[in-house]
């Protein structure tokens, strides 16, 4: 069974808002001919590497809830220009909403079990994703 990560999305309103800053930095790096990829840069690097590995996700709280994850591809640990060890969360840059899930603030990154993980929101019949307003009622109305 997968272990996943659960962090705080900090400067982030709403599910479109993540996906609009993921597709505005990965723009960026192919203008500036850097590798295009997706990561998340942490102080401290996960343990349990191997189990995250094995098809975990880093689930995202905005405003005070799950809301959205992001499949891990890889854990790289690297010690910046000033010394300072630290570690960057690869992810793959497509967001799955999950059912919201009330959390508390917390510092840094937890571990965070498949059977204690929100399930994701499917899709809605016609293939499109459900809209971040409507999801909010939904979850409001104790619908989703």
């Amino acid at each position: 069974m997968a272990l996943n990560l659960l962090k705080l999305c900090v400067g982030v309103d709403s599910i479109e808002d993540m996906q609009a800053s993921i597709d505005f930095r990965l723009e960026e790096k192919r203008a500036s001919g850097a590798p295009v990829e997706q990561y998340h840069t942490t102080r401290m690097v996960p343990s349990r590497r191997d189990e995250l590995l094995d098809g975990g996700s880093l689930y995202w709280v905005i405003k005070g809830s799950i809301q959205v994850r992001q499949f891990l591809t890889d854990i790289r640990p690297f010690t910046d220009a000033a010394g300072i060890k630290r570690c960057h969360l690869v992810l793959e840059p497509v967001l799955h909403p999950t059912r919201p899930q009330p959390r508390r603030p917390f510092q840094g990154w937890r571990y965070l079990t498949a059977k204690d993980a929100p399930p994701d929101i499917r899709k809605l019949e016609g293939g499109g994703d459900i809209p971040d307003a409507m999801r909010r009622e939904l979850a409001e109305l104790g619908l989703i």
